[in-house]
């Protein structure tokens, strides 16, 4: 009997998570926003957060649920919206689980080798802008 192939990816660091962090709020600046940006590990992990202090409270916990549902269904939480309207295949998920879900654009997985390794959460701006900064968090990680 053979033993089977194990890969072992990497994860993400505090250092990627800070890099991950400023990226994002670097973009947030240039904009001229004020966001709150949060970096989850491949176990739903706090790793990095910051909220600006000009930000409004809630973003803390906006960026927050945007990485954990860009981490949960492995997917940007930009594509998702449609998903949860009523006729939709995930209507029911956001009360189904014991983290509510948030689906507005600014959560987006992070791969490593194909696989997911975290997630990063952009809350403040409106929803394309989220979705801009995390996109640029991204960028500089690779």
């Amino acid at each position: 009997m053979s033993t089977p192939t194990r890969t072992v990816v990497a994860p993400l660091t505090t250092e990627d998570a800070e890099l991950l962090v400023a990226a994002a709020r670097a973009a947030a600046e240039a904009a001229g926003a004020t966001v709150s940006v949060t970096v989850l590990d491949a176990g739903g992990h706090l790793l990095a957060f910051r909220r600006d202090d000009r930000a409004v409270l809630i973003s803390g916990e906006t960026s927050t649920r945007k990485a954990y549902t860009a981490l949960e269904l492995d997917a940007p939480t930009a594509d998702l919206v449609d998903a949860v309207r009523p006729d939709g295949p995930f209507h029911t998920l956001p009360t189904a689980l014991d983290r509510p879900l948030l689906f507005i654009a600014g959560g987006l997985p992070v791969h490593r080798d194909g696989r997911i390794v975290g997630a990063v959460g952009v809350g403040g701006g409106s929803p394309d802008q989220d979705h801009a900064f995390a996109t640029a968090a991204l960028d500089a990680l690779i």
